[in-house]
């Protein structure tokens, strides 16, 4: 099945095969990080696209760094290399979750992307308070972005409940 292309979004390749479903894949090293994604309506594909860049280019970015500052010799890749788009990234999914609040509120539109925004953001929390006592006080806005995720969610289904 020939794919066409849906973006590349920070050296992630997002591929559209089916209508329903969005494969994502990244090549670092030559090591590719294929995932699938089944979506239950366009809005939640394209939320759905749109997290997974926000998920994969930090990792990629704390990969890069630890490879090329240990084998490559590159000194100028510091930890702030990796720890910037990491405190960056549960920023923008918060915005991301305030933009689609309909997916959560609606389960039959959007029950991947409930459940994967809060995977994704209570991952994000653990690193992010870390990153807060080891790197930098500015992660306490990363780590109150997850907190937020984390309870909007929970908040949206109660409203949506009712």
């Amino acid at each position: 099945m020939k794919s066409e292309a849906a973006g590349n979004h920070f050296g992630v390749r997002i591929d559209r095969q089916q209508p329903g479903r969005t494969k994502i894949k990244a090549k670092f090293e030559g090591v590719e990080i294929v995932a699938t994604i089944p979506a239950k309506s366009p809005q939640e594909s394209r939320a759905m696209r749109l997290l997974a860049a926000c998920t994969l280019v930090p990792i990629l970015c704390f990969a890069f760094q630890d490879l090329g500052s240990k084998y490559g010799g590159m000194d100028w890749l510091t930890y702030g290399y990796a720890a910037w788009p990491l405190m960056i990234a549960p920023v923008l999914m918060l915005f991301l979750l305030a933009r689609n609040r309909d997916l959560i509120r609606n389960p039959r539109m959007g029950a991947n992307f409930s459940q994967t925004i809060k995977i994704v953001a209570t991952m994000y929390l653990i690193w992010n308070i870390i990153g807060a006592i080891g790197y930098s006080w500015i992660a306490v806005i990363s780590v109150l972005s997850s907190l937020t995720i984390l309870i909007a969610d929970r908040q949206l289904k109660k409203q949506a409940r009712a």
